[in-house]
């Protein structure tokens, strides 16, 4: 279960309704004292937190979610409109695990969301992924298509493995250089159109799974 607490009922509703349609089972909340009766009887996997909130702000409640026993190891993204870095600053110095400034795309939170999720080992992922007869067993760093052992590189490895555990959510060229080759690498976008280019070859007919969605990015869809 994950809490999202947000005044705007129309951004809370659209979070809650993503969450719940992409696998993530998700509760909403408009203010601070809600919020904190609901943790009196359930512990969540993770909380979306708005700094300006009636009442008690995120920043306080993030404060004392910190300081409790029951709730500190909770991992927390403060999700905001405030954008400006000395507000980042703080959230995260006051224990935010991530920060997230609105406007922001919903495929995108869910991406950030399952990141904090694997970091923090909040959640168990599975170690054997299939889809339209691909099957990766990501603990013998295997593929098969059909059964058939595919050789891959490790990026193309994991290229393949991120885009099948975000399956049916496009994922930009961006996002995909920062969670595969790393905040710091140097390179360009066109590295991952050149790793999708090889690991389709290598898929042979299955490789029409990895989807290019023009101008933005690359999805795993179910069309196959």
């Amino acid at each position: 279960m994950i809490y999202c607490v947000e005044d705007d009922d129309s951004i809370r509703e659209l979070v809650v309704y993503t969450l719940d349609t992409t696998g993530l089972k998700a509760r909403g909340f408009s203010d601070g004292r809600e919020f904190m009766e609901a943790l009196a009887f359930d512990t969540p996997e993770l909380i979306l937190l708005d700094i300006m909130l009636p009442g008690e702000d995120g920043l306080a409640l993030l404060r004392r979610l910190k300081g409790s026993q029951k709730t500190r190891d909770i991992p927390v993204i403060m999700v905001t409109a405030k954008g400006a870095e000395y507000d980042k600053v703080i959230g995260l110095d006051s224990g935010a695990d991530d920060y997230v400034t609105k406007p922001f795309g919903m495929m995108e939170l869910v991406s950030r969301i399952k990141a904090v999720l694997r970091r923090s080992g909040r959640t168990q992922e599975r170690t054997d992924l299939e889809m339209a007869g691909i099957r990766i067993d990501v603990k013998k760093h295997e593929v098969t298509v059909e059964g058939k052992p595919v050789i891959l590189t490790l990026k193309e490895f994991e290229l393949l493995e991120h885009l099948m555990r975000n399956r049916n959510i496009v994922l930009t060229r961006d996002q995909l250089l920062e969670d595969i080759w790393g905040y710091d690498f140097d390179g360009e976008t066109r590295t991952v159109d050149v790793h999708i280019r090889t690991l389709r070859q290598k898929l042979g007919e299955k490789g029409a799974i990895i989807e290019t969605v023009r101008g933005v990015g690359y999805r795993i869809g179910e069309k196959l």
